[in-house]
């Protein structure tokens, strides 16, 4: 009925590059949307650059930025934006274990699995 698609090198190059440069344009459309509720928001406020104010403690968690997000926080929807530009990548080393293993290639599979253990310890474990 249809036909058959195997997975080449040149296919999962394409479906590759198409999942970066989506994962880029979702990440800068969502930091873009915050940004401006920020500013409508908070663009008039006075600036005083002689303390230092770091981020509030519920941007410091997936679940507190999810929050802020939902309650339509302009610095929580930028904070999800930065968030999907670093899943970006990682979801890109995802993909090329499905690759290859579609290809049948053992040895590649088991060396990007080993990346995206150090990657998903590296994001997940060091809190």
């Amino acid at each position: 009925m249809f036909p058959e698609r195997s997975w080449t090198d040149q296919r999962i190059e394409n479906v590759l590059g198409n999942l970066l440069r989506a994962g880029v344009l979702l990440s800068a459309l969502v930091v873009s949307i915050g940004g401006a509720i920020y500013l409508l928001r908070h663009g008039h406020s006075p600036v005083d650059f002689r303390v230092f104010r770091g981020e509030p403690a519920d941007l410091r968690d997936v679940r507190g930025i999810i929050g802020d997000t939902v309650a339509m926080h302009g610095r929580g929807i930028i904070q999800l934006g930065l968030l999907l530009l670093i899943a970006t990548p990682v979801a890109r080393v995802a993909f090329s274990i499905f690759g290859f293993a579609q290809e049948r290639d053992r040895m590649y599979v088991v060396f990007t699995v080993i990346v995206f253990s150090i990657l998903l310890y590296s994001l997940l474990g060091s809190t």
